[in-house]
């Protein structure tokens, strides 16, 4: 093993996890190897501590300490490590949480070769790519002032990426040429809600362009040093460091700047400008943080409007997480895939709208998360050569977004375009009649419904129709009708207290006898039993 090696390291209580994880890849060809494995949260953070390895493989749950305050723990000594999470769709809500922590790659188990030997190949190139970044500093620090501007750009984005902690006034003057003086260090963004459509990429370019220049010009003679970069999806963001007194200043500049981009803003068309403030923090040190609460109170515009100076974000989270969203439309758009049904997929969305709806003082970060993870989760459902890519075309048409509403209307977008594409491809005379036999199942399973009268709603005849059936889902009609009631029962036992007598009778049975033998055999519990279990 030779010195270039990237490092790896796995943390996981299920050995035969580990064993697998190990089997799966072939790490020579990637150019790594496995430095350590831990089977619990405290080994793994003494081990990670020990070995400094560039990427950590950790379950999300683990004995000791979970797998997320693992991450928390290493990431403050070691900012830079690249970790993938390991979970299982029910802790999915759980994982997601690790992302404000700096983890973008996640994995669901059971484990796939391809995606993890895919995810650990984007890591490497991640890898290689901030060690070029970083000899990249190095080299322009040594360089004229001509080159000052990126060097900043670059201290930005990873204070955005939060990997850079230690910053001290030494090193702002010394290493970024920033004159930088004890007083206030606070966070700004600025976003603009457009569509590339709407402006034209050119057109957009010379909004943010336009908005920058008279923000620095506004703000230059008020501050000690400000510190600015541009953000290609519709953005501008800045760290100003000025004296205590100005404190109130500074904030009426601001708002006036947005009142001049709010007002001129009819000569562009359909575009709307928000700014956010983080809080004011006077060491060098804790800009991050600064820029991290901006980042975040920037998503308030989407349940507050837009056209405003947001400068608080409400302690705490609201209740959404509680409410299971995304387990049901995974659940919800599953099933409209597989049937190819736009009014399915519209469902899902809708019961994300509603239970968005009933939560109060849903935060504006959560409405964003939720909605970048449904997409994800639809994604990850459908066949598709290129779905990483059109993940991220969607993620950054998500950041363009200014309203709840228009982050629904693009979920609901790509859902229609990808079943529309769907319905394309297996459109025909034998594939049709049977998309609309299972819709009618749907609609109607509560029902005594019978082969016949399926075949009949879709214009076969009673035996075409079954030899029909039974080719495409490989398995024949009254199969397939039980899995459907079998499957509509489990949920009302997981979400409904009604009598079992009364799930029997809303998923069409008349017999509880025959219900139970049923349901029994498909799942090997009893229905209360099973209502018991995960109810």
């Amino acid at each position: 093993m030779g010195e270039s090696m990237q490092k790896v390291m796995i943390a996981d209580d299920e050995e035969r996890i580990c064993r697998l994880i190990e089997a799966l890849v072939d790490w020579k060809r990637l150019g790594m190897e496995v430095v350590a494995v831990a089977h619990n949260g405290l080994e793994a953070a003494q081990l990670v501590k020990d070995e400094r390895p560039d990427i950590l493989i950790t379950d999300i749950r683990m004995p000791g300490c979970s797998g997320l305050e693992l991450i928390e723990k290493v990431k403050k000594s070691i900012p830079e490590l690249e970790v993938i999470i390991i979970s299982g769709y029910a802790h999915f809500e759980y994982a997601k949480n690790a992302i404000k922590y700096g983890v973008g790659e996640y994995l669901l188990k059971p484990i796939n070769k391809a995606e993890l030997t895919s995810t650990l190949e984007r890591l490497r190139a991640k890898i290689e790519t901030r060690m070029l970044e970083d000899e990249d500093k190095q080299q322009l620090a040594r360089k004229s002032k001509n080159n000052v501007r990126r060097l900043r750009e670059l201290l930005l984005e990873r204070l955005i990426e939060k990997k850079e902690e230690c910053l001290s006034f030494e090193t702002l003057r010394e290493e970024y040429y920033l004159e930088v003086r004890p007083g206030c260090f606070q966070a700004i963004w600025l976003k603009i809600d457009a569509s590339e459509e709407e402006l034209g990429k050119e057109g957009k370019n010379i909004v943010i362009e336009r908005s920058g220049r008279l923000l620095e010009s506004s703000l230059k003679n008020k501050c000690f040093a400000m510190l600015c970069k541009e953000q290609e999806w519709g953005g501008y963001i800045g760290i100003l460091n000025y004296a205590e007194e100005r404190r109130e200043e500074i904030r009426r500049i601001l708002k006036d700047c947005l009142n001049q981009l709010e007002s001129g803003k009819k000569l562009y068309g359909e575009i709307s400008f928000s700014m956010a403030t983080g809080s004011v923090v006077t060491e060098p040190r804790e800009i991050g943080k600064s820029l991290a609460e901006a980042s975040m109170i920037i998503e308030e515009r989407l349940v507050k409007g837009t056209g405003r100076l947001l400068d608080f974000m409400p302690d705490g989270s609201s209740s959404l997480h509680e409410k299971s969203l995304l387990e049901k439309y995974l659940r919800n758009v599953t099933h409209a895939i597989e049937i190819m049904s736009q009014e399915e997929a519209k469902k899902a969305v809708g019961q994300i709208v509603k239970g968005v709806a009933e939560v109060k003082d849903v935060r504006g970060y959560e409405v964003f998360e939720l909605v970048s993870s449904c997409g994800g989760l639809f994604l990850s459902q459908v066949e598709s050569k290129d779905r990483r890519e059109k993940l991220q075309h969607f993620l950054d048409r998500c950041r363009q977004c200014g309203s709840q509403e228009a982050l629904f209307h693009l979920l609901s977008r790509l859902q229609e375009d990808y079943i529309q594409e769907l319905v394309q491809q297996h459109e025909g005379d034998m594939v049709r009649p049977i998309r609309q036999a299972k819709q009618y199942i749907l609609n109607h399973y509560q029902e005594p419904i019978t082969q016949e009268e399926v075949s009949s709603a879709v214009g076969l005849s009673s035996t075409y129709f079954s030899v029909l059936f039974k080719k495409e889902e490989g398995e024949g009609f009254a199969k397939y009708l039980t899995g459907v009631r079998m499957e509509q029962a489990k949920i009302l036992l997981r979400e409904d207290n009604c009598p079992v007598a009364e799930v029997c009778r809303r998923v069409g049975y008349n017999d509880l006898k025959h219900f139970t033998h049923n349901f029994e055999k498909a799942t090997g519990l009893k229905p209360a039993a099973y209502r018991k279990l995960y109810g």
